[in-house]
């Protein structure tokens, strides 16, 4: 009697084939427990999420198709042989006990698999949209916005609901323009700094609006600013202003004023800018209600119709000039002001305000060379110039070198080649050209009309002057009078000539 032909070994029987099975099962044996772990804890650690809902997953997927792929090959291989009296495909009889329990488990398993990648996906597409994504996983390339960002007004906004928004268009797109900033880390092809604007962000009405109400009216606001004289004592100099901040509703045409009447939706205003950063202005077009268009040109560089009819009219929105909602670099003159207004430097030691924005505006190689040279240099400066003041009091210099080192880090980034400088605030026009871009008294229509470079349209200084005597308001507006008699009139001159990319205190 014949024996029957042995049954021949499971296709997933081959080296290649176990060594994707091993893969995905380690995998899958490191994945599950960190993920249960992770959906428990109160805070999620970045790096560990990526870990988890990212590089396992693919790892798994990736042996997963090594196993499917040894299975073909062996398949492949036995139907090359066919000594071997394999069969093409198995043979299913659902008659059999044995191959009910094989389709059951089959199934129980596919079916455990599409949970937990349902649950992975699902805990994974979370995580890519989380503000630490964003901010720390390529924490080299993003710590400039990062850190800017956790020290801004929209602090509690997540990154992706002004770069994303919502919408499924949108995120696929952001997905997609992700793959090549990958591409770009994993090279170390990005750039330093990172380019500004964001070509491809979404339109301001579709992500700023959704919170904020461009046709809403709020009139003026009081504000204060407290600066800081570059002498001796550190002199307080405070400039009240009201804040002409107005409104842009087209449907009452009466309140549209002030700040806010740029974003009047009745007159769209479209401007050409003559360089990627939108810094040169010298083109502007109003469009009445009725559809008369009113052009302005500035005398600087005016445009002729073929640079215009080649040229990208933007139509302005909110970025325009708040390019720097949520991730400002503030200048050091600024940040050294506010630190001596709060209490966190001592407005005790003598000439504080200017070796601290002189140490602050050098130029270093990376941060530990800042801190240590700013720590260095205001010691040296007070040990050369009050030795005195250093042999009796030298934690006071030590506790404003820490602060004024912790301030550095918070807006300077040298290894991206980051600051005020290569990132300019368009809000003012102190430290850059601001408001100036359009509002500096050269741009004017064909007929003579001028774009008004008048400091009362868009505010009105109250009083101005050391404390107490600032406090003092006036009815009527006030000239602007420097802190710092100059011999000279300065009005007729921007502020950004002398405060500036170039920085003196």
């Amino acid at each position: 009697m014949t024996p029957p032909a042995s049954k021949p070994p499971p296709l997933w029987r081959n080296p290649l084939s176990l060594f994707g099975a091993f893969i995905a099962a380690v995998a899958t044996a490191f994945g599950l427990p960190m993920m249960c772990i992770d959906m428990f804890q109160r805070h999620t650690d970045p790096y560990l999420a990526t870990v988890i809902y990212m590089v396992l997953p693919l790892v798994a997927i990736g042996g997963t198709g090594i196993l499917l792929c040894g299975m073909w090959w062996e398949h492949s291989r036995r139907l090359r042989h066919p000594e071997r009296e394999l069969r093409a495909l198995p043979i299913l009889d659902l008659n059999r006990p044995a191959h009910q329990a094989a389709l059951l488990g089959g199934g129980l398993a596919v079916l455990v698999v599409i949970v937990l990648l349902s649950v992975t996906g699902y805990r994974a597409y979370h995580f890519t949209e989380s503000t630490k994504f964003c901010g720390l996983v390529c924490h080299q390339v993003m710590k400039p916005e990062y850190t800017a960002y956790q020290h801004s007004p929209h602090a509690r906004v997540a990154c992706t609901q002004c770069h994303v928004g919502p919408g499924a268009d949108w995120y696929v797109r952001s997905k997609l323009s992700g793959l090549y900033q990958v591409y770009s880390v994993a090279t170390k092809r990005y750039p330093r700094p990172i380019q500004t604007p964001v070509e491809n962000l979404r339109p301001a009405q579709d992500t700023c609006e959704q919170c904020h109400w461009p046709a809403k009216f709020f009139g003026a606001t009081q504000k204060t600013f407290a600066h800081a004289l570059a002498d001796e004592q550190n002199s307080p100099w405070n400039i009240q202003m009201l804040i002409r901040v107005g409104g842009g509703d087209g449907e009452h045409e009466g309140q549209a004023t002030g700040i806010h009447w740029h974003m009047n939706i009745a007159k769209p205003i479209e401007y050409i800018a003559s360089d990627e950063r939108r810094q040169v202005i010298p083109w502007v077009r109003v469009t009445e209600p009725d559809g008369q268009r009113t052009v302005y040109q500035s005398a600087d560089s005016p445009l002729s119709n073929e640079q215009v009819a080649r040229a990208e009219v933007r139509r302005m929105d909110c970025i325009d000039c708040h390019n720097r909602p949520a991730h400002v670099y503030r200048p050091p003159g600024e940040v050294v002001e506010q630190a001596l207004e709060a209490g966190q430097l001592d407005r005790r030691l003598p000439y504080l305000k200017r070796e601290a924005v002189r140490l602050m505006t050098a130029d270093y190689q990376t941060e530990p060379d800042a801190l240590r040279a700013i720590r260095e240099g205001l010691q040296a400066f007070y040990q050369t110039e009050y030795p005195d003041l250093v042999q009796h009091h030298p934690e006071v210099v030590q506790r404003a070198a820490e602060e004024l080192g912790r301030l550095f880090a918070r807006n300077s980034f040298p290894e991206m080649r980051t600051d005020w400088r290569t990132h300019p605030n368009h809000i003012g026009h102190m430290t850059s050209d601001g408001c100036f871009r359009c509002h500096d008294g050269l741009h004017a229509t064909s007929a003579g009309k001028i774009i008004t470079n008048d400091c009362n349209a868009c505010h009105t200084i109250l009083a101005q002057g050391p404390p107490p005597a600032s406090g003092e308001l006036h009815l009527s507006a006030q000239a602007f009078q420097h802190p710092v008699d100059l011999g000279m009139d300065v009005t007729g001159f921007k502020c950004s000539e002398c405060h500036g990319i170039s920085t003196s205190p």
